[in-house]
C-alpha cells in the first residue's frame, strides 16, 4: 500500500485545488449582476452569426481543414517513430533500419511544415476578406441610423466598434477556430495512438482529463468577465479621447488641462485594473494546466517504471522502454493543445465580447426606415406643406406645437425667431432626419413617409451653419456624392457662388489639400464651398440654416450675392438671425415657442409692427450703435 502513497498525495492536492476553484466560481456566479458579468447574447448565437460570414468562403475553410488533417500526422505518428528508434538502439542495432526511421520522421515533419505554411496563408487571406465584410456591414448600418440615434451614441464608441472590435474578431477566423479544431483532432488522434500502445498508461492519463475540463470551464467564466471589462474600458477611453481631442482648443482656452487629465487618468486606471485582472486570470489557468501536465509525466514515470521493472502486464500489454518514450512525447502533444486553450480562450472571449458589441450596434434598428410600399422620386416640384405638426425630441417636451404652413414651388421662405423656437427643427423634419409624432408633412401632395428616404434627400441641398469638410481636396469636397464632374463643371459651380476667387489664389486650385474638418480654411471659405457643393448637384429644394452666422462683412456680401442667385434655382427654406439676409424672401414665418405667430413678406411684417418688427428694430439699432 505504501507504494501508492505518492499517487494518493497527488490526487489529494488536485482535489484541494478543484474545491478552491469551484468555490471561487460559485461566489463569482452569485455576484455576476454586481460585476457586470451577464451577457445579452449567447455564445452559440454569436458563433452562428459569425459563421454566417464564413459561408461564402466555405471552400477555403474545407481546404484548410484537409491540409490541417495532413499536418497533424506529425503530431500523431512522430512519437511512435521515436519509440521505435529507441528500441532499435537498445536491441539488435542496425544503422539501415535507424536511418529509415529517421528519414520517415523528417519526411513527416517536412510535409507538416509545408501544410502549416499553406494553412496560415489561406487563413490570413480568407480572414481579412471576412473582416472587411464585417467592417463594411457595420459602417453601412451606422450610416442608416437616424440623427437622434447618432446623437445618443458617442462617436468614440462607434469608432471602437468598427476598428478595435473587428480586429479582435479577425483572430477568430485567421487562427482560433481552425486551431481549436486542429487541437481536437490532435487530442483524438493522440488518444487513439496511446490506446493502441498501452491501455493502462492511457487510462492513467485520462484520469486528468475531467480536471482539465472543469478548470477550463471555470476559467472560461472568469475570462469572459475580464474581457468584457477590458472592452468596456477601451470603449470608454476611446469615447473620451474622441470628444476631448476635438475640443482641445476649448480645454486650453479655459486652462482646464489638469481637470481633463484627471478625468483621463481615472478612465486609464480603470482600464489598467481590467487588464491586470485579465492577466491575473490567464496567469492562474495556464500554470494550473502545466502543473497537471507535469503531474501526469511523474505518474507516467512512476507507474510505467514500476510496470517495466516488475514486468507487470495489463490486459495482455507490457510496458517497454519504447512505450515509455512514446508516451512521454504523447503526453506533451496531448497537453500542449489543452495548454494552448488558455490563449485560445483569451482570444475567443475577446472575439465574442467584440462580436457582441458589434452586433448590438448592427441590431439597433434605424428609427427612420422606408415603408414597405415607399416610392422612388427623381424630381420634386418643391411644394411643402406642414399640417398640424407636433414634434418633440424627448417625451412630450414639444418643440413644435400644431404648426401649419404651405410653401409653394420655387418660393423662398425664411423662418425667424429666438434660439430654441423650433426653426432648425422644421428644416430637419422636411428632410426626414426625424419623424414627427403628430400631424403630416407633405411634399408635392404626398406624405414624405411615402417617399424612399435616399431619393427624398437626394432632391435636397443642405447648407448648414457648421460646415463640415472632409479630409481630401477641394474638388472631392464639392463633388462629394457623385463622380463624373469635370473641372469646368466644378469651377462653374464655384463661380456661381463666388467661391472661385479664393480658390484661384490657392497654389493647388481645386486640388488644394483640405485638412481634417477643413481647419485650413476660414469659416466664410468653408461656407462658400458648401454652397458650391450644393449647387453642383442641382437640388430641387435648398435648405440654409444660419448660413451667414459668424461671417465677416466682406464674405457676407459674397454670400448674399450667392443667395440671391440661388433663390432662382428652386424652393428655398432659410433660417437666419441676420434679418438683412432674408429681406428678399417671398414669405417669412416668425416662430415663437414652437408656434408660428406671424407670416408675410418683409414689408408686410414691418408694417404690421409685430414681433418681426421688434426683432428688426433691435438689429437695426444694434447695427447703428456699433457703427
Amino acid at each position: 500500500m505504501n507504494e501508492f502513497y505518492p499517487l494518493i498525495v497527488t490526487g489529494a492536492m488536485i482535489l484541494v485545488m478543484t474545491v478552491i476553484f469551484v468555490l471561487a466560481f460559485i461566489l463569482m456566479k452569485d455576484k455576476k449582476e454586481a460585476i457586470g458579468f451577464d451577457r445579452n447574447m449567447a455564445d452559440s448565437e454569436i458563433v452562428k452569426r459569425l459563421l454566417g460570414y464564413a459561408k461564402k468562403h466555405i471552400k477555403a475553410f474545407v481546404f484548410v481543414i484537409f491540409i490541417m488533417l495532413v499536418s497533424i500526422a506529425y503530431d500523431v505518428y512522430s512519437p511512435i517513430l521515436v519509440g521505435k528508434a529507441e528500441e532499435l538502439v537498445k536491441g539488435n542495432f542496425e544503422m539501415k533500419e535507424l536511418l529509415n526511421v529517421v528519414f520517415i520522421y523528417f519526411g513527416v515533419l517536412a510535409v507538416s511544415l509545408v501544410c502549416t505554411y499553406i494553412q496560415a496563408i489561406v487563413l490570413q487571406k480568407t480572414g481579412q476578406k471576412i473582416l472587411s465584410e464585417i467592417r463594411e456591414d457595420a459602417f453601412t448600418h451606422i450610416e442608416s441610423l437616424s440623427h437622434d440615434q447618432l446623437n445618443h451614441i458617442p462617436v468614440g464608441k462607434l469608432v471602437t466598434r468598427v476598428t478595435n472590435d473587428t480586429n479582435a474578431i479577425s483572430m477568430m477566423f485567421t487562427n482560433i477556430l481552425v486551431t481549436l479544431l486542429k487541437n481536437v483532432f490532435v487530442i483524438v488522434g493522440v488518444l487513439v495512438a496511446m490506446l493502441c500502445l498501452n491501455y493502462q498508461l492511457t487510462l492513467m492519463i485520462m484520469c486528468f482529463v475531467p480536471f482539465i475540463v472543469l478548470f477550463t470551464i471555470i476559467f472560461r467564466k472568469f475570462s469572459r468577465r475580464a474581457y468584457r471589462r477590458v472592452k468596456d474600458g477601451t470603449t470608454d477611453i476611446n469615447t473620451f479621447l474622441s470628444e476631448n481631442l476635438s475640443g482641445m482648443k476649448v480645454t486650453q482656452a479655459f486652462n482646464a488641462e489638469e481637470k481633463k487629465f484627471n478625468e483621463f487618468k481615472k478612465r486609464n486606471d480603470t482600464l489598467k485594473k481590467a487588464k491586470r485582472d485579465q492577466i491575473f486570470v490567464f496567469g492562474i489557468f495556464r500554470p494550473v494546466v502545466y502543473m497537471l501536465y507535469i503531474t501526469s509525466i511523474l505518474c507516467l514515470f512512476y507507474l510505467g517504471g514500476r510496470g517495466y521493472i516488475k514486468n507487470i502486464t495489463f490486459l495482455g500489454q507490457a510496458v517497454t522502454s519504447g512505450t515509455l518514450v512514446s508516451f512521454y512525447m504523447y503526453i506533451s502533444k496531448f497537453f500542449n493543445p489543452i495548454q494552448s486553450l488558455a490563449e485560445q480562450f483569451n482570444w475567443l472571449q475577446s472575439a465574442f465580447a467584440s462580436a457582441e458589441k458589434i452586433f448590438s450596434i448592427m441590431d439597433t434598428r434605424p428609427e427612420i426606415e422606408d415603408s414597405p410600399d415607399a416610392i422612388g422620386v427623381k424630381h420634386l416640384e418643391g411644394k411643402i406643406e406642414f399640417k398640424n405638426v407636433w414634434f418633440a425630441y424627448e417625451g412630450e417636451e414639444w418643440v413644435l406645437k400644431d404648426v401649419s404652413f404651405t410653401v409653394e414651388p420655387k418660393e423662398t421662405v425664411a423662418f425667424v425667431g429666438s434660439t430654441g423656437s423650433g426653426k432648425t427643427t422644421i428644416l430637419s423634419l422636411v428632410c426626414r432626419n426625424y419623424d414627427i409624432q403628430k400631424g403630416q408633412i407633405l411634399i408635392d401632395g404626398r406624405d414624405i413617409k411615402e417617399y424612399k428616404i435616399a431619393d427624398l434627400r437626394r432632391c435636397f441641398g443642405q447648407m448648414l451653419q457648421d460646415v463640415f469638410l472632409f479630409a481630401g481636396t477641394i474638388r472631392s469636397n464639392i463633388v462629394l456624392r457623385e463622380t463624373g464632374f469635370d473641372d469646368e463643371t466644378v469651377m462653374e459651380a464655384c463661380r456661381y457662388v463666388n467661391a472661385d476667387k479664393f480658390i484661384e489664389r490657392l497654389p493647388g486650385g481645386l486640388d488644394e489639400e483640405v485638412r481634417e474638418r477643413g481647419n485650413n480654411f476660414s469659416q466664410g471659405q468653408r461656407q462658400l464651398l458648401s454652397f458650391a457643393r450644393t449647387i453642383i448637384h442641382k437640388p430641387d429644394v435648398m435648405i440654409l440654416d444660419e448660413a451667414t452666422a459668424n461671417i465677416d462683412t466682406e464674405t457676407e456680401i459674397l454670400i448674399q450675392d450667392s443667395l440671391e442667385k440661388m433663390m432662382n434655382i428652386g424652393t428655398m427654406l432659410m433660417v437666419a438671425h441676420r434679418l438683412s439676409t432674408i429681406k428678399h424672401a417671398d414669405k417669412i414665418f416668425v416662430i415663437s415657442h414652437g408656434k408660428i405667430v406671424e407670416s408675410g413678406s418683409h414689408n408686410e411684417l414691418i408694417n404690421a409692427g409685430g414681433k418681426y418688427y421688434e426683432l428688426y428694430k433691435l438689429q437695426y439699432e444694434d447695427k447703428n450703435g456699433t457703427e
